[in-house]
């Protein structure tokens, strides 16, 4: 990714606009070099708020690659933390807490609570307190540092850093197109696109995420682009040929959702939000796209099928099947733990059997670097984990996130709605250091304080 038209830094952009470009070459060039990636990322998160931002998202980005255009980092797992650490601390550098009376706003202080309840719960209540701990660290240290500095950037700042970031999302989905004809473009299973990324699992959520905000941006402009028109087709399409079934049930009804939604949640009118829905262009193309869905007929139910059944791969005739199939067994053994012990939990981020969980831990300091757990449904998940008060905690943290969004207007809504969504087959909310940092990025950037002001000026929609 890269700057897509130049803006005021806390450096200027000329010294360090060049690390990206380095860093990327270092990726792609060896394992050796790939290691060293993140230490350059991690140093470029210093040089400003800005720069923090890029380095998480770039971090994101480097995790995600496919092993087949990139080598493996062996290291990855340490040196994500390296960028998290560089990207806090250049927020530290630059915090203005004690020089003026503004403080951390309702969500980041919200989100900081919520940080505290979980190590506190970890030290208590969870069977490894150095795992859940670490884990709840990182993932609190990333939220408030990304709500803290979209908050503290400038208007010329936050719109050409949603340029860039929507113009990446937009490059990975361009990049990606050449493989649709490339044995790479299917390295994972054989069936599912997973582009340049390194699971169609990866790669159908982030074009879901890319749809969201491009119908957003279509709904909120009078009239809508044909360009972001066919964008969203490309990722529509994208999601299915990746057969990730969470992300098409997630971006069909976080979309629909938002549009219903924010108005109510906004205190505003529907037309107000949505001035596409009164543009004969926006009007044409749905009628269009109805007459095509009817004209496709068997085609359309045929490729429905496919999608369900994962190309044949998964004997199920409908969602509902698919996602007994795929998640019941997980949310089984969940409650039988939420029986168990309603009110403490499990402890966060551990498995729901104990026996089979894998900690990495690093050769010097002993540290947990790495504890997957597939637990696919997050609100059931946070039950079993924290017990009755944190689900409830981590409820009325949610809503906050809505209801700012809602403020914002429908883009951001759909992409919060899409983003909290997903974590219904993905349990990707509380976890930094893989898909869920682009979640967390996104969250962020719909609901930061700044965009409030953005919101206000005339004519503004945003990115």
């Amino acid at each position: 990714m890269q700057a897509v038209r130049s803006f005021q830094l806390s450096v200027p952009i000329s010294s360090v606009g060049w690390v990206p470009i380095l860093a990327f070459g270092l990726r792609l060039a060896s394992p050796t070099t790939a290691d060293a990636s993140y230490l350059l990322l991690g140093t470029f998160a210093l040089t400003g708020r800005v720069q923090a931002i890029q380095a998480l998202a770039l971090s994101w980005l480097f995790t995600m690659l496919s092993p087949g255009i990139a080598p493996t980092a062996e290291y990855a797992s340490i040196g994500r933390y390296g960028v998290i650490a560089g990207a806090a601390l250049s927020l530290l550098m630059r915090s203005d807490l004690l020089k003026t009376q503004r403080g951390p706003d309702r969500l980041t202080t919200l989100t900081l609570l919520l940080g505290g309840f979980i190590i506190v719960h970890s030290i208590f209540f969870s069977p490894l307190p150095d795992v859940s701990i670490l884990k709840a660290l990182s993932w609190t240290v990333v939220m408030s540092t990304l709500l803290t500095a979209w908050s503290r950037l400038s208007l010329a700042e936050t719109e050409a850093l949603e340029s860039w970031l929507y113009g990446g999302l937009v490059l990975i989905a361009l990049v990606s197109l050449p493989l649709l004809v490339l044995p790479v473009g299917y390295l994972r299973n054989g069936t599912g696109f997973q582009g340049i990324l390194n699971h169609p699992q990866a790669f159908g959520p982030t074009m879901a995420l890319l749809a969201a905000w491009t119908v957003g941006r279509m709904i909120a402009r009078r009239p809508p682009p044909w360009t972001s028109f066919g964008l969203a087709l490309l990722c529509l399409a994208f999601v299915v040929m990746s057969e990730t079934r969470t992300a098409g049930v997630a971006l069909i009804l976080g979309v629909a959702t938002a549009v219903l939604a924010a108005p109510l949640v906004a205190g505003r009118s529907l037309r107000s939000m949505a001035p596409a829905l009164q543009s004969h262009r926006f009007q044409a193309l749905m009628f269009a796209a109805v007459l095509a869905s009817i004209a496709a007929g068997s085609q359309l139910t045929g490729l429905v099928t496919e999608f369900i059944s994962k190309s044949g791969r998964a004997q199920v005739s409908n969602l509902l099947e698919a996602y007994d199939r795929s998640r019941g067994a997980m949310i089984d053994e969940m409650w039988e733990n939420i029986e168990e012990k309603p009110w403490t939990g499990v402890g966060f981020g551990i498995a729901s059997d104990l026996y089979d969980f894998n900690v990495k831990r690093d050769p010097i300091l002993n540290l947990p670097v790495g504890a997957p757990i597939e637990k696919g449904v997050v609100p059931v998940m946070v039950l079993e984990e924290l017990g009755i008060p944190g689900a409830l905690l981590v409820l009325v943290w949610i809503w906050f996130f809505i209801r700012r969004a809602a403020t914002r207007g429908i883009m951001a809504l759909s992409v919060v709605a899409v983003a909290l969504l997903l974590n219904s087959g993905e349990a990707i909310l509380f976890s930094p250091g893989g898909l869920g940092l682009l979640i967390l990025l996104l969250l962020s950037w719909a609901v930061a304080r700044r965009q409030q002001a953005l919101r206000n000026r005339p004519g503004y929609v945003g990115n």
